[in-house]
C-alpha cells in the first residue's frame, strides 16, 4: 500500500532561539502550501520545492496579550489562516499574492531551451509564487481554545468552557449563539427516545474534526470519553444537535477521520487506536477494528508506547499514520493491515545492538497525494542531555520530510484485474515485471543491455529469452525502476494516477493535467505535442488499458465538458487522434473487462459502454457505444463513498457454466467497493430469455441488473480475472478480497463432481477466509500466488563514528527499501475445505495445481501447520483435522517424501502425533522401497533410527544397502556404510571422519593411482547407467590400499559390511556384470585386489569365455570385429605400426600432462560433434612432434553411430580454451601432409578403427586388465586381450604363466576357454580369427605348459624382464612393502606394457569429460 523510501529529508528553519523552535505543521486543503507555527510566528512553506515563502512575527507586546500560537486551520480556498493561541484569541490572516507575476524563484534556462516558449501556467508551476501575510481580524473567545474545525464556510472552535462557537471566515459569529454542550443529548443510538445529557459541568471538547460523508463531528471529550455529533436537521442549533457514544472508551486521546471509508479512530491513552463506524440504520456507533501493537511482534516495547498523540489519514484514504506520547511511527492500512512500525528493527537498534531513543512528533501532515509526510519533531531527549555535540539540533529546529512509494490499487482501483505489481512514487515508478518485454520481443536483448549503466535496472539485464510467465512475474528481488519524464513532472506535478497493461509492456501516468505513457521496449516517453491540449484537460476518473488504447475520463478546461477519451498508443499524442465521447455528469472511476467500459459517475449512475477497434482509412481509432445505463443512487448516500467498480463474469449460479459455457464468461455483474463494503448486483436472469437471437450480441449483455446484495464487509482490494480455463476452473473463477487485518478471504466457486447435478441444498458458492503475512499487491490465479512488496531497512551508522555526526539523519534512521515479495496460498484454501468437510473440492483444486512447482510445498506446508497447532494445543481437540490432511495427502504420488520432509522439520516430540495420523514408519519405508523410491526411504531410515531399537533400523538398514546397491546408487551406499557403522558402534549422532588419501597405502593397486583418487562412477544425468567415468571422490584410491574402516578393522559391524560387499562383487562376477564391478569398487573403495585374490579359483573363474566375451562387447559397447576387405597382411600386422591410440611413448614428463582438467557433463554430448575428434588429435600429435624424428602414428578417433553418448574422443581440451583448437589446427594439418598413405593403408585404418570400441571403454577395460593382472585372475585377463585384440597383452600373461607356478586349474581353464573362442569364431564371428591365428603360437606354448604343470600353493607375482618389448612392472603384493616410489621404466625405445598403460591411462586421465569433479595429475 504504502512504502517508506529512503532517508527522510530535513528542511531547515531560519536561524532563532530555541523558543522559536516550530512544533505544529498544518497543509492546506490543496496541500499545495503548509503553515508552521511556532510560539509566535506563522510560517508559510511550499511544498514543490520545499521552500520558506514568508513568515509572519508577533510583535513582542501584542504577543504577551495574545499568548502564544497553538493551532492553525486553514479556509477551503486556501485565501485565510485562523490561528488560536493560548489566551483564548483567534488571529484571523488573509494570504494576498504579491502583484501580478512575481515569483520567489526563478528558474534561468539557457538560450533556445524548449522550456522559453511561453507555456501557458508554467511560472506558477515551476516556482514558489511569492506571498504576503497580513492580520486582518482579531476575535477574543474568554476561554482558552481547543480545537478548530472548518466546516464549509464556517470555523467550528472548541473552547475550554464547554462551548461549540460557530464562526464566519469573515471574524463574524453571525449572530448565532454559542451552543453549550451540556445542552446536547447523548444516547447510544439515533433511535432512543431521549437521550442523556452530559451530567458535570467541567465538560468539554479536546479534540474533533468534521467528517462530510457522515455530516457530524467526531468528538473526543476532556475525561477520555468519544462521540459523535450529528445535527438532526440543516439547522445548527443546540436543539438541532444530538449525540452518540460507545459505552466502553474511556481514555480516548484524539481523533481522525476517514470521509471515504466513513471511519472515526480514535487514539487511546492504552496506546491502541479504536476505529469507529456509523450503522446506517440505528444511527450507532459500531467498532470496526482497533489499531494495536501485538506483544509477539513486540515483545519490549507493545505496552510502553505512552498514549495516542496524533493520527493522520492520508490523502487518498487508504492508510492511517499514528505517533505515540513515547515516540515512534506506525502505518496501517484502512481496515487494519500493519504496514511499518519504526519501534522495532533497524529503526529501534543501531548497528551494535544498542537502542535509540524513539523519534518524538509533535505534529505531522501529509503533503500532496501522499508521497511526504511533513514532520516537527521534538527534541526533548536531546534538550536533556545537551552536549558540544547535540546543541546544533538544538540551536536549529528543523522539519523533516519522509517520502513515500504507494500502490496504484490506492488511486486506480481498476488495476486489480492486472497480474503485475505497480509502485508509484512523486517522480518514478517500481514494476516487477521488467523482464516480461523479452518475451514480445526477443530481438535485441544484447544490444539493449550493452550500454546501460549498472545502477538502471534495465529490463533485459537478467532474464532470459525463456523468462516468461511466472518467472516473469516473480523474477528477481529487483524492481524494474521508470524515471518519469521531467519535462512532463515539471507542470504536472503530482503524478495522480499510473495505469500499465496487460503484458507489462507500456505505462500510462496522470498528473495535474494530461498525460504522458512510456514504453518498456523502446524506452521512450510519449507527451503531447500540443501542450495547450495537454493542459486542456483534467483526467478525473483514472485511467486504463484496452489492447493497445488508453481509455480515460476527463475534465475538457476549454468547453466546460466531461468526456470520455480513447487514445491511441502508436499514434503521435494528440486530440486529433482520439475518439471523444461527451459524459453527462463527472466521472469518478472507470474500469476495462473485455470489450466493455465501466464508469461510475458523480450522480451515483453506473454506464456500461462496448469498444471496438476501427479503421477508418489510415487512422486506426476506438469506437465507443454505451450498451446500458444503471442508477445507484437508492443505494449509494454518497459518491464520494464508492472504493472501486468492477465488471466481472462471477455469478452466484455456477449452474450457468454447465448450460452455456460462452455465456458465463459475460459481464455478469458489477462489483462495488461502498466505503469498504463489497455489494454485488448480477443481472438479472429471471425474466423471459429468448436463447435464440444469439446472433445479435447486445441482446445478452442488455440483460438487466438485481437489486444489489452485499457479500463482504472491510474490503480493501477486489481481484478477478477475465480469463477462462477447464483445468483451474476453482481458481480463476473465484473472487479475491483483501480485509486489512483479517488477512484474505477468497469467494470460490464449488463445482459439481464428473458433471452430475449439483445439490439443491449445497451453496455453488463459498467465502473463505485466510492469513496471508504480506500485504497483498497483486493475485496470480492460475499460479496460487500472491505478489506484494515490504519494506526493508539498511544500517549506515557506522560510516560515522565521530560524536558530532550523531544527529545525522543517516545515523538516526535506516535507509529504507522496498522489496518484492510473495506467497503461496493454496494451503490455507486446501485446509479452510477440509474443514467445512468439502474435501472433494478441495482434491479438485489440488489436482488442477498438482503441476505447479511448488505444489510439494504446499502439501508438506499444510501438514506442518496443522500438525503444530494440533500437537502443541494445550485442550484436548475434539475433532481433529490432522487425520484428514493426512488422509487426503495420500491422494498424491507425493504423500511418501510429504510426510517425511515434515517430519524432518518437526521436533522430534511430536513425531508420534504425526505417525499416528499418517501410519507407521515402518510400512512407509517398506512402500518407499516398492516404489523404488531410495532417497526417501533413507529418510524414513533416520525417523526409524530415533523411534525404534537399533535391531530394527539395522534390518531396515540392511534392506536399503542392498538395494542402493542393486541400484547402483553409490552416494547413498556411501551414507549406509557411515549409518551402518554408526549403529554399531553406538555414535549414532556423529558421523564417522572420512580419511584422508595421504595415509601410506599398502602397495598392491596399480602403482599409477597411488597419488590420486580416481574412481569410475555414474555420472548423474545424461549417461547410461552402464557407463562410468572418472571422477574425484572422497574415498580412498581404488586398490587395497584404501584405509577406509583400518580404524575399526576388528568390529563385527565392518565384517557385517563387507559380507555384504563381498556377495554384492560375487553377484556381479557371476554375472559377468564388470562395468559394474569397476563402478561399485570405484565408488565405495573396494578392496577389489585382495578380494579376487581370494576368489580366485571361486566367483572369480571363467566359467564360459564366448558368454564372458560377449557380455563384454555388449557392456563396454565394443563392436565386434569384422574382416577388412583388402589383403590382411598389410604394414601395420608387423609392430612397425601400433593401431588405435596408442601412443609413441616419451619418457619426459609432457608440459600437459600437468592441466588441470574442469568439464561439466554437456561436453559429452558436445562430444558428438566434429569438435570432439580433435580433442585428442591435437594433443597427440603435439607429444609425438615435440620428440624429434621418430615414427608417427596416423591419428584418428573412432567415429560412431551408435548414438552413444560418450563414444567419441572428448572435448575436454577444447573446453579449457577454445582458442586452442584454432591455434593448433593448422599444426594438425601439416602432421597429416607428412603421412603418405595409401589407399589400402587408409582402408585398413578404417576397418581398425571401425572395430574399437569408444575411447572411454578403452580405458576402463585396461583398467580392469590392470586389476584382474595384479589379482593373478588371468583368465579373466584373458579375455580382455582377446577384447583389446592385443598379442602383447596375451602373451605377457602367457610369459607370466611359463614363469611363475600358476594353478593348473586355472591353466586348464585358459585352454578349453580359448579353444571354445576358437569355435565360437569359426562359426559366428570370423572376425576374431586374424587375431587367433597371431596369437597361435603362444597357445601352443599353452598346451605344452599345462601337460608338464607343476602346482604350487601360492600364487607369488614377481617382476619379469626377459624381453625388453616385455616388460612389467608390478610390485610386490605384500601389504607393508608399500610406499609411493617411481614406477621404473623400461628402455626409451621398448613397448613396455606397463608403462605404454600408464601413459595411456595418463591421456584417458587428461581427456575424459569428468562427469562430477576435476583432480590433477601429476606423474613423478
Amino acid at each position: 500500500m504504502y512504502f517508506l523510501s529512503g532517508w527522510p529529508k530535513r528542511l531547515l528553519c531560519p536561524l532563532g532561539s530555541p523558543a522559536e523552535a516550530p512544533f505544529h505543521v498544518q497543509s492546506d486543503p490543496q496541500r499545495a502550501f503548509f503553515a508552521v507555527l511556532a510560539p509566535a510566528r506563522l510560517s508559510i512553506w511550499y511544498s514543490r520545492p520545499s521552500v520558506l515563502i514568508v513568515t509572519y512575527k508577533e510583535p513582542t507586546k501584542s504577543s504577551t496579550q495574545f499568548g502564544s500560537y497553538k493551532q492553525a486551520e486553514w479556509r477551503p480556498d486556501s485565501t485565510m489562516i485562523a490561528v488560536s493561541t493560548a489566551n483564548g484569541y483567534i488571529l484571523f490572516f488573509h494570504i494576498t499574492s504579491t502583484r501580478g507575476d512575481k515569483y520567489l524563484y526563478e528558474p534561468v534556462y539557457p538560450k533556445g531551451s524548449p522550456q522559453m516558449k511561453g507555456t501557458p501556467h508554467f511560472k506558477e508551476e515551476q516556482c514558489a509564487p511569492a506571498l504576503n501575510l497580513e492580520m486582518k481580524k482579531i476575535l477574543d473567545l474568554q476561554a482558552p481554545i481547543m480545537s478548530l474545525q472548518s466546516v464549509l464556510e464556517d470555523l467550528l472552535v472548541a473552547t475550554s468552557d464547554g462551548l461549540l462557537h460557530l464562526i464566519h471566515w469573515e471574524g463574524m459569529t453571525n449572530g448565532r449563539k454559542a451552543i453549550n454542550l451540556c445542552t446536547v443529548p447523548f444516547s447510544v443510538d439515533l433511535q432512543s427516545s431521549r437521550g442523556s445529557f452530559l451530567g458535570f459541568s467541567d465538560v468539554h471538547i479536546r479534540d474533533m474534526e468534521y467528517c462530510a460523508t457522515l455530516d457530524g463531528f467526531a468528538v473526543v471529550f476532556n475525561d477520555g470519553k468519544v462521540g459523535f455529533i450529528t445535527p438532526v436537521s440543516s439547522r445548527f442549533t443546540a436543539e438541532q444537535l444530538h449525540g452518540v457514544w460507545p459505552q466502553d472508551v474511556l481514555d480516548g486521546t484524539c481523533v481522525a477521520v476517514n470521509n471515504k471509508y466513513r471511519l472515526m479512530a480514535f487514539g487511546c491513552a492504552s496506546g491502541c487506536v479504536q476505529v469507529y463506524t456509523i450503522d446506517n440504520t440505528t444511527g450507532a456507533m459500531l467498532l470496526s477494528h482497533k489499531l494495536e501493537l501485538t506483544a509477539k511482534q513486540y515483545p519490549d516495547i507493545w505496552n510502553k508506547t505512552g498514549a495516542v498523540k496524533l493520527i493522520r489519514w492520508s490523502p487518498d484514504n487508504s492508510v492511517i499514520i499514528v505517533t505515540w506520547e513515547y515516540g515512534g511511527l506506525s502505518l496501517w492500512s484502512v481496515f487494519g493491515a500493519q504496514l511499518i512500525c519504526t519501534l522495532g528493527g533497524d529503526f529501534a537498534y543501531r548497528s551494535d545492538g544498542t537502542k535509540k531513543d524513539p523519534l518524538k512528533i509533535n505534529s505531522m501532515s501529509w503533503g500532496a497525494e501522499g508521497y511526504h509526510l511533513w514532520v516537527i519533531s521534538g527534541f526533548d531527549s536531546q534538550n536533556i542531555s545537551v552536549g558540544s555535540d547535540l546543541r546544533s539540533i538544538v540551536k536549529q529546529p528543523s522539519i523533516l520530510l519522509f517520502q513515500f512509494i504507494k500502490s496504484v490499487l490506492t488511486v486506480n482501483p481498476c488495476m486489480s484485474s492486472q497480474e503485475q505489481v505497480l509502485l508509484q512514487g512523486e517522480d518514478r515508478l517500481y514494476l516487477n515485471c521488467g523482464e516480461a518485454s523479452q518475451t514480445q520481443n526477443p530481438r535485441s536483448s544484447s544490444a539493449h543491455s550493452e550500454y546501460k549503466p549498472s545502477r538502471e535496472k534495465s529490463p533485459f539485464a537478467d532474464g532470459g529469452l525463456e523468462s516468461q510467465g511466472l518467472s516473469t512475474l516473480l523474477g528477481h528481488r529487483h524492481w524494474h525502476v521508470v524515471q518519469i519524464s521531467s519535462t512532463y513532472l515539471e507542470s504536472n506535478w503530482p503524478i495522480r494516477f499510473s495505469a500499465i497493461d496487460k503484458l507489462g509492456q507500456n505505462i500510462a501516468v496522470v498528473g495535474k493535467f494530461g498525460f504522458a505513457h512510456y514504453s518498456l521496449l523502446t524506452k521512450k516517453w510519449k507527451l503531447f505535442g500540443n501542450i495547450t491540449q495537454e493542459q486542456n484537460m483534467i483526467v478525473t476518473g483514472g485511467l486504463a488499458w484496452w489492447n493497445d488504447f488508453m481509455v480515460l475520463a476527463c475534465y475538457n478546461l476549454s468547453d466546460h465538458q466531461e468526456e470520455l477519451r480513447v487514445y491511441l498508443r502508436t499514434s503521435n499524442l494528440d486530440n486529433a487522434f482520439a475518439h471523444v465521447t461527451k459524459a453527462q455528469a463527472e466521472t469518478l472511476l472507470l474500469s476495462v473487462f473485455r470489450d466493455m467500459i465501466i464508469v461510475f459517475r458523480a450522480d451515483c449512475s453506473i454506464c456500461l459502454y462496448s469498444i471496438e477497434r476501427k479503421s477508418d482509412g489510415p487512422n486506426t481509432t476506438a469506437g465507443i457505444q454505451v450498451l446500458q445505463e444503471v442508477s445507484m443512487s437508492r443505494y449509494i448516500p454518497h459518491p464520494f463513498l464508492v472504493v472501486s467498480v468492477t465488471l466481472t463474469s462471477v455469478s452466484t449460479e455456477n449452474g450457468i457454466t454447465l448450460k452455456m459455457p460462452q455465456q458465463a464468461r459475460d459481464a455478469e455483474s458489477i462489483m462495488l467497493n461502498l466505503a469498504g463494503q463489497l455489494i454485488m448486483m448480477q443481472r438479472d436472469r429471471s425474466g423471459p430469455q429468448i436463447r435464440e437471437k444469439d446472433s445479435n450480441p447486445n441482446q445478452r449483455k442488455l440483460l438487466p441488473f438485481c437489486p444489489p446484495v452485499v457479500l463482504a464487509q472491510s474490503v480493501e482490494n477486489v481481484w478477478t480475472t477475465c480469463r477462462a480455463s477447464k483445468q483451474k476452473r476453482h481458481l480463476l473463477e473465484a473472487l479475491w478480497l483483501s480485509c486489512g487485518g483479517a488477512g484474505m478471504k477468497v469467494w470460490l466457486p464449488l463445482f459439481p463432481r464428473d458433471h452430475r447435478k449439483p445439490h439443491s441444498f449445497l451453496s455453488q458458492r463459498i467465502m473463505l477466509p485466510f492469513h496471508i503475512n504480506i500485504y497483498p499487491l497483486a493475485v496470480l490465479f492460475e499460479d496460487a500466488l500472491v505478489l506484494g512488496a515490504v519494506n526493508d531497512t539498511l544500517l549506515y551508522d557506522s560510516l560515522y563514528t565521530r560524536n558530532s555526526a550523531r544527529e545525522q539523519l543517516e545515523v538516526l534512521f535506516p535507509f529504507c527499501v522496498v522489496e518484492r515479495t510473495s506467497q503461496i496460498y493454496l494451503h490455507h484454501i486446501l485446509r479452510q475445505l477440509l474443514v467445512r468437510n468439502l474435501g472433494e473440492q478441495a482434491l479438485l483444486l489440488a489436482q488442477s495445481c498438482a503441476g505447479l512447482p511448488y505444489f510439494p510445498h504446499v502439501l508438506e506446508l499444510m501438514l506442518h501447520e496443522v500438525l503444530e497447532e494440533e500437537a502443541t494445543s494445550r485442550e484436548p481437540i475434539p475433532d481433529p483435522l490432522l487425520p484428514t490432511v493426512a488422509k487426503f495427502i495420500t491422494e498424491f504420488p507425493l504423500f511418501l517424501q510429504t510426510v517425511v520432509h515434515c517430519a524432518r522439520k518437526t521436533e522430534y516430540a511430536l513425531w508420534n502425533y504425526l505417525f499416528a495420523a499418517v501410519g507407521n514408519p515402518k510400512d512407509l519405508f517398506e512402500e518407499c522401497l516398492m516404489a523404488q523410491d531410495l532417497d526417501t526411504a533413507a529418510s524414513y531410515l533416520i525417523i526409524l533410527q530415533n523411534m525404534e531399537v537399533p535391531a530394527v533400523s539395522r534390518q531396515h538398514a540392511t534392506l536399503l544397502f542392498n538395494t542402493a546397491l542393486e541400484q547402483g546408487k553409490w552416494d547413498l551406499c556411501r551414507h549406509m556404510i557411515r549409518f551402518l557403522k554408526a549403529i554399531g558402534s553406538g555414535e549414532s549422532e556423529t558421523p564417522p571422519s572420512t580419511p584422508t588419501a595421504q595415509e601410506p597405502s599398502s602397495s598392491g593397486g596399480f602403482e599409477f593411482f597411488r597419488n590420486r583418487s580416481i574412481s569410475l562412477s555414474q555420472s548423474a544425468e545424461n549417461v547410461p547407467p552402464s557407463k562410468f567415468s572418472l571422477q574425484k571422490t572422497l574415498s580412498m584410491p581404488s586398490g587395497p590400499s584404501g584405509k577406509r574402516w583400518s580404524r575399526d578393522s576388528d568390529c563385527a559391524e565392518n565384517m557385517y559390511i563387507d559380507m555384504m560387499l563381498w556377495r554384492h562383487a560375487r553377484r556381479l562376477l557371476e554375472d559377468v556384470r564388470l562395468k559394474d564391478l569397476g563402478c561399485f569398487a570405484a565408488q565405495l573403495g573396494f578392496e577389489l585386489i585382495g578380494w579376487l585374490c581370494k576368489e580366485r579359483t571361486r566367483a572369480a573363474r571363467v566359467d564360459n569365455f564366448v558368454i564372458a566375451l560377449k557380455r563384454l562387447h555388449k557392456d563396454f559397447l565394443w563392436p565386434l570385429p569384422i574382416i577388412p576387405a583388402s589383403s590382411i597382411s598389410s604394414p601395420f600386422k608387423n609392430g612397425k605400426y601400433r593401431t588405435g591410440e596408442q601412443l609413441l611413448k616419451s619418457q619426459s614428463a609432457d608440459p600437459f600432462l600437468s592441466l588441470e582438467v574442469d568439464t561439466g557433463i554437456s561436453d559429452i554430448q558436445r562430444s558428438q560433434s566434429w569438435l570432439g575428434s580433435i580433442g585428442p588429435t591435437h594433443h597427440e600429435i603435439d607429444t609425438a612432434s615435440s620428440h624429434g624424428p621418430q615414427m608417427q602414428d596416423a591419428f584418428l578417433s573412432p567415429l560412431s553411430n551408435k548414438g552413444d553418448e560418450c563414444s567419441i574422443g572428448s572435448a575436454t581440451d577444447l573446453t579449457e580454451s577454445s582458442s586452442m583448437v584454432d591455434g593448433d589446427w593448422t599444426m594438425v594439418d601439416e602432421n597429416f601432409s607428412t603421412l603418405s598413405l595409401t589407399q589400402s593403408e587408409l582402408e585398413h585404418i578404417s576397418m581398425e578403427l571401425a572395430s574399437k570400441g569408444p575411447h572411454k571403454s578403452q580405458i576402463q577395460l585396461r583398467y580392469l586388465l590392470h586389476i584382474f593382472m595384479e589379482a593373478g585372475c588371468l583368465d579373466w585377463c584373458i579375455v580382455i586381450g582377446l577384447i583389446l585384440r592385443e598379442s602383447s597383452v596375451i602373451s605377457q600373461i602367457l610369459v607370466i604363466t611359463q614363469s611363475s607356478e600358476v594353478d593348473g586349474e586355472m591353466l586348464q581353464n585358459i585352454k578349453t576357454g580359448l579353444h571354445a573362442v576358437d569355435r565360437w569364431a569359426s562359426t559366428d564371428c570370423p572376425g576374431y580369427k586374424p587375431f587367433l591365428n597371431i596369437i597361435k603360437p603362444q597357445l601352443q606354448k599353452l598346451s605344452e605348459i599345462t601337460e608338464e604343470q607343476v602346482q604350487s600353493d601360492a600364487f607369488q607375482p614377481i617382476t619379469v624382464g626377459k624381453t625388453p618389448e616385455q616388460t612389467s612392472t608390478r610390485a610386490e603384493e605384500s601389504r607393508g612393502s608399500s610406499g609411493h616410489g617411481n614406477i621404473p621404466q623400461g628402455e626409451i625405445g621398448g613397448c613396455s606394457m606397463v608403462s605404454r598403460k600408464e601413459d595411456d591411462t595418463i591421456r584417458a586421465e587428461e581427456e575424459e569429460p569428468f562427469e562430477d569433479g576435476t583432480y590433477d595429475c601429476s606423474v613423478s
